[in-house]
């Protein structure tokens, strides 16, 4: 891209420029810090110059949007013709609750739904079960049974609104108990639109909800996504999660590289399987975290979709352009929210969602700023959409296609994220892939020591969190937080004692028996879901089966 003697006097140029302008700007004005580094304690240069990129070519490892390798996006006009879903992450407490929040979400301007589930959910307990007590609708809502699913969806049109479930383990079955619920409304599966996160493999990795071992849980995967690719082919049956990934401590680099490991894992099952490439990885998506290191995080989206186009294309052979294309979801980082001084947040949340908006975001959550406190409140959910709408509406970043494409330090970002990527996936195969390595530890061992220097980093001054350990405060938290009906425990377990009651056990029994005996075989289990959460068999009841067939997971010790 640029030309070797014009290369050559740039060098010679930038040489001169250290000897003489730079040491004499800084023997009158020493440079603030002993090293400038990323949020991933990355070294950051003092000057990029097409020194940094000399080798970049624009066709191959750029080329325009909309074509290969995508590196300046997906799409060839990007927000120019459709802005980012606006997807805000809400669920708490009771159905009725959470279905409240929805509408005023969808009136406030929000164009997609994005449901969270309570810890007894995501874990495939009942309400009532003993080993759910006291943690009800604590960081989603409670769905127990398909009725609970009806209110949760209750007024909501769900042919013309796109919902994402981040669900994980129990994820066939609460895709199953979305899908009936549509159905009773009169919804077609080739209507619906939406996402369910389904991505197991980042769970043993990272998040830890996981109920059965990896092999028959990536089964469960496989099922869901044969079945969509089948039956609801708007549907996208997993987002492969790098965001839980960062949540945990990781860099980067790593978050990229571990997730795009997972996500081609997935595809090796699934041609396992026997599905052609072409007819599911259209339907495979992506979920970002955009934590608050602005151009790193910029650089990630770009090199992301340029190592998805690279694989999907080369080393699976898909042939369709669609299935080159990597789609992702981002949401702000959680884990950079402070309880201190919390109006602070907004500020974090707004510059990681420019990030993601620049890096070419197909959907967006942005935090609230009380998060590190409480469940959102409705005055907080409220400034974080706000922040989305005037990043589209005011900002003018929508109006032209990767405006930092070009620029050295992104492109350098890009190719060395890029870089280190590749480096982490030559490890993972040496280990023996992704589920031998999640056995030895090693992902879990790589996050956990760059969590440790991130906090050690804070811990000795050398990176500085306003509020926390840079312009500390001592004033009483004063912006009001969220408050849960107090009687909604017992709402929730009526609902759930009264399903019980009036429904037919004898086809709850035989429904739960044909899904035993589908577990235990090689059929898809989603049809066998499908009609045990029509008999209105619960989410207990039906995880109790899977159990027996699939037993339970639990993760080695590693010394």
């Amino acid at each position: 891209m640029f030309d070797r003697q014009k290369l050559e006097e740039l060098r010679r140029a930038c040489q001169e420029w250290e000897d003489l302008t730079l040491q004499d700007s800084l023997s009158r004005l020493p440079e603030r810090q002993a090293r400038f580094i990323t949020t991933s304690s990355e070294p950051i240069q003092r000057l990029y110059t097409p020194l940094d990129v000399a080798e970049l070519d624009y066709t191959s490892d750029l080329n325009f949007p909309g074509q290969y390798p995508f590196t300046r996006g997906i799409h060839p006009t990007l927000h120019r013709s459709r802005l980012w879903t606006m997807r805000m992450f809400a669920g708490f407490g009771t159905a009725e609750e959470t279905n409240a929040r929805f509408k005023y979400l969808l009136e406030q301007g929000q164009t997609g739904m994005s449901i969270a589930f309570d810890l007894p959910t995501l874990m495939g307990f009942d309400t009532d079960a003993p080993q759910a007590l006291g943690e009800f609708g604590k960081c989603g809502v409670a769905v127990s049974s398909l009725k609970d699913m009806e209110v949760l969806l209750s007024g909501i049109p769900l042919d013309k609104v796109s919902t994402s479930m981040t669900i994980n383990s129990p994820a066939a079955i609460i895709w199953a108990m979305y899908l009936v619920a549509a159905e009773k409304q009169g919804v077609r599966l080739d209507q619906l639109r939406g996402t369910i996160q389904n991505d197991i493999l980042k769970e043993y990795i990272a998040q830890k909800e996981y109920i059965f071992p990896p092999e028959p849980s990536m089964r469960l995967v496989v099922d869901t996504i044969q079945f969509g690719a089948q039956s609801v082919p708007q549907w996208n049956p997993i987002s492969i999660s790098g965001y839980h990934i960062r949540e945990a401590g990781a860099t980067a680099a790593q978050e990229l590289a571990f997730t795009l490991a997972d996500g081609m894992e997935y595809v090796r099952w699934a041609l396992g399987r026997g599905l052609p490439i072409d007819d599911f990885a259209p339907r495979l998506s992506f979920f970002f975290n955009a934590h608050n290191d602005f151009f790193e995080e910029i650089a990630k989206y770009r090199a992301a979709r340029r190592i998805w186009a690279h694989e999907m294309k080369s080393t699976f052979g898909a042939k369709n352009p669609r299935s080159w294309l990597m789609r992702f979801h981002t949401q702000t980082a959680g884990v950079s929210l402070t309880s201190q001084q919390p109006e602070n947040n907004i500020v974090r949340v707004a510059i990681q969602a420019l990030a993601a908006v620049l890096g070419g975001t197909q959907s967006l959550h942005t935090n609230s700023m009380d998060e590190a406190l409480a469940l959102p409140s409705e005055h907080a959910v409220t400034i974080a959409l706000r922040t989305q709408q005037i990043i589209a509406e005011e900002s003018g970043v929508a109006n032209t296609i990767d405006p930092l494409g070009g620029a050295y330090f992104v492109e350098a970002s890009t190719n060395r994220l890029e870089a280190q990527a590749y480096d982490y996936f030559r490890r993972i195969q040496d280990l023996g892939g992704v589920l031998p390595a999640i056995e030895k530890g090693f992902f879990q061992s790589e996050i956990s020591d760059s969590a440790y220097r991130y906090q050690r980093e804070i811990d000795q001054n050398l990176r500085r969190i306003v509020g926390v350990n840079a312009y500390q405060e001592n004033q009483p938290v004063s912006i009001p937080l969220l408050e849960m009906d107090p009687q909604g425990y017992q709402r929730q377990v009526s609902r759930l004692q009264q399903v019980r009651a009036e429904r037919d056990p004898g086809c709850v029994g035989q429904a739960l028996d044909r899904l035993r005996l589908a577990c235990q075989g090689a059929e898809n289990t989603m049809p066998y879901l499908l009609d045990a959460v029509r008999a209105y068999a619960t989410l207990g009841e039906i995880v109790a089966v899977m159990k027996e067939v699939f037993g339970v997971y639990h993760e080695p010790t590693w010394i």
